[in-house]
């Protein structure tokens, strides 16, 4: 067994990433320019939705590649293929593959917080926007309250998921939405929607 899944496996399973306020896929999504929310990291989400009545989340994420998708970036093959695609840097240190791979590249310092970790890869915030204003319970509890304050919940995940999982991945062989949400969806128990 691999100790790391294959590069192929990672460049077909990280979501949509971040980048500034925009979310650069299909759906256009767009954060007020006056409102900028901070970076926690997938530490600070995990204290809360690492439960079994949280769905044990943070477990799931855990285990998928995403979760991984940063270090398949410090690979020899990763390098070779950005070589190849004609870039100058390595992989970990080349946009075209961070903003897949990463959250938090390309973020203003002064939006990371501490326990925040490029390192983890594609993690909460990478999708669910960053976390700050709405991670505390009391907002959590209440939907509107928490999207009010920064978290996404994409409408169309499949379309949110294909603004990496596309033909721009020089990995990409094909994304099958429904095979691949089911290895990653993270449902709160009674939430399955």
């Amino acid at each position: 067994m691999q100790k790391y899944p294959t590069l192929a496996v990672l460049f077909l399973l990280p979501l949509m990433l971040y980048s500034g306020n925009v979310l650069s896929n299909k759906q256009n999504i767009t954060l007020s320019d006056d409102v900028k929310h901070a970076y926690v990291g997938v530490e600070t989400c995990g204290m809360c939705h690492k439960s079994a009545q949280q769905g044990e989340q943070l477990n799931i994420w855990k285990k998928s590649a995403h979760a991984l998708a940063y270090l398949a970036l410090q690979t020899p093959k990763a390098d070779s293929i950005a070589l190849t695609k004609g870039f100058t840097t390595k992989a970990a240190e080349t946009e075209a593959c961070l903003k897949c791979h990463v959250s938090g590249y390309n973020i203003d310092k002064e939006l990371v917080k501490a326990k925040f970790k490029m390192e983890d890869g594609v993690q909460c915030e990478t999708c669910h926007g960053a976390g700050n204003d709405y991670k505390s319970p009391s907002i959590m509890k209440d939907k509107e309250k928490a999207v009010a304050n920064g978290l996404i919940v994409p409408a169309d995940r499949e379309a949110f998921c294909k603004g990496c999982h596309n033909t721009e991945s020089p990995t990409f062989i094909s994304f099958n939405y429904a095979d691949q949400w089911a290895k990653i969806k993270h449902y709160k128990p009674g939430n399955e929607k």
